[in-house]
């Protein structure tokens, strides 16, 4: 007979413990670690079976690249690599509010009319509300199908029976299972609902997208296995008051990770944005100092936008250093690289970095920019118009190699720029490029021997 045990899990990351305390020893986390209940097997026969043996192939063998449909969407299309794989398992995490109920029910609807049989599973809204959303986005004459539930075997049982192509549960927090004393968004839950979806969608064929909420960290809220069970993982994410929205793919079974589609939210929904170096760019300044354009990559897309720095004497005893849309460590250590190899003293200047549009930069090839904007605003004197600038920096000083950079070169021409300031090695027919092997070259470039 099985019998209940009662073990204390941190809701943030899954850790387990035999009794409570305050802080979760291996997420540092306070007060997230709650009692559950769960159920122990009964002891076991003691019976011996033998396994089956595996069949191994050679590695050396063909396969077809996986089957897909698109979505619709093309921005949607190109963060997944192409469209939905039929028997996978995609996970989308989001703040709330970003748009993720609009973008899949965008999608759903898109899905549903070329033809793919879509069921849409709602455990937070009701049945009106999401007709209201699908009238306001125009897609209210789709057939897609729509469902209300929160119990895990009455939504199996319902897709088993309708048997579609597509299944769109929003959101893993609100399912829960009988077979858990736990209470729906706990640990045990969130991974039971999960890794039962996961195989239905492994066992019937069937594309399921599941919608995840995220925590205050940024990460999709349940434990970490959750994005080891499935197959994609995609974050919806944005900056506050930004109607740009960015869907990521930071895992991906079946093509590329990183890769990024750019939307934008208007009042009849999602619109993609099939250029969004326009976007991110605007109305430069090209006569302002301090303003540099940053020539990046976001997976195997290129991506353009715009450094500003601000420096002025400081008034304070400590400077202000604030920076947006970049790391602050690593605009502390370049600034430290400026004044050790380019003689650029700031340690008396209030430093004000930001990336214009509210993108967040990751790639290290921005520094170069970072440290032509920091220059430009110490002097006072502007960079050449038309020109963008991509490389890493060493503690050293040398700019190293980007990758990628006859992808960057392109997206400089074809956005009308004429030069780009890069590391030496740099080459391009269309556009100048000034080659750099060190800050100190780059700084009397600037004018500033």
């Amino acid at each position: 007979m099985a019998r209940a045990s009662t073990s204390f899990v941190c809701q943030s990351c899954g850790s387990t413990y035999s009794r409570w305390q305050g802080r979760c020893d291996d997420c540092g986390s306070w007060n997230t670690i709650e009692p559950e209940e769960a159920a122990l097997a009964a002891p076991s026969s003691g019976k011996k079976t033998k396994g089956r043996g595996l069949n191994l192939e050679s590695l050396a063998g063909e396969s077809a690249p996986p089957p897909r449909f698109p979505t619709g969407a093309a921005e949607f299309d190109r963060a997944l690599g192409g469209g939905l794989v039929p028997g996978s398992a995609l996970l989308v995490g989001g703040d709330p509010g970003v748009g993720k109920s609009t973008l899949l029910l965008q999608t759903g609807a898109s899905i549903a009319r070329s033809g793919k049989k879509t069921l849409y599973i709602s455990g937070e809204e009701a049945l009106d509300q999401i007709r209201l959303r699908a009238t306001r986005l125009g897609v209210a004459k789709a057939p897609l199908q729509l469902g209300i539930g929160t119990a895990l075997k009455d939504v199996l049982q319902t897709v088993k029976a309708a048997k579609p192509d597509v299944l769109i549960i929003d959101s893993i927090q609100t399912m829960w299972s009988d077979d858990l004393p736990s209470a729906p968004g706990t640990v045990a839950q969130v991974r039971t609902c999960a890794a039962e979806l996961t195989r239905f969608a492994k066992n019937e064929g069937c594309t399921v997208i599941i919608v995840g909420h995220v925590t205050k960290e940024g990460q999709i809220a349940g434990p970490r296995v959750v994005e080891h069970l499935v197959d994609v993982v995609l974050y919806f994410e944005t900056e506050p008051g930004r109607s740009f929205r960015l869907i990521r793919a930071v895992k991906n079974r079946y093509g590329p990770a990183n890769e990024i589609g750019v939307f934008e939210m208007q009042g009849a929904g999602l619109i993609e944005v099939p250029n969004p170096s326009e976007l991110f760019l605007g109305e430069a300044d090209e006569d302002t100092p301090g303003t540099a354009v940053f020539a990046g990559t976001e997976g195997s897309r290129p991506l353009l936008c715009e450094f500003q720095a601000l420096v002025l004497p400081s008034q304070l005893a400590q400077p202000r250093r604030a920076v947006v849309g970049w790391d602050s460590g690593r605009l502390s250590q370049l600034l430290a690289v400026l004044a050790a190899r380019s003689n650029f003293d700031f340690g008396r200047d209030d430093v004000f970095l930001s990336v214009a549009g509210g993108l967040r930069i990751t790639d290290p090839a921005a520094d170069l920019a970072a440290a032509l904007a920091l220059m430009s605003a110490k002097e006072g004197k502007a960079i050449p118009a038309r020109t963008t600038a991509f490389g890493e920096i060493g503690l050293s000083g040398k700019i190293r190699r980007a990758a990628q950079a006859p992808m960057r070169l392109s997206e400089s021409y074809k956005l009308g720029f004429v030069r780009a300031a890069g590391p030496a090695d740099i080459e391009s027919d269309a556009v100048a490029c000034v080659g750099f092997s060190s800050l100190h070259e780059a700084a009397s470039w600037l004018g500033r021997a």
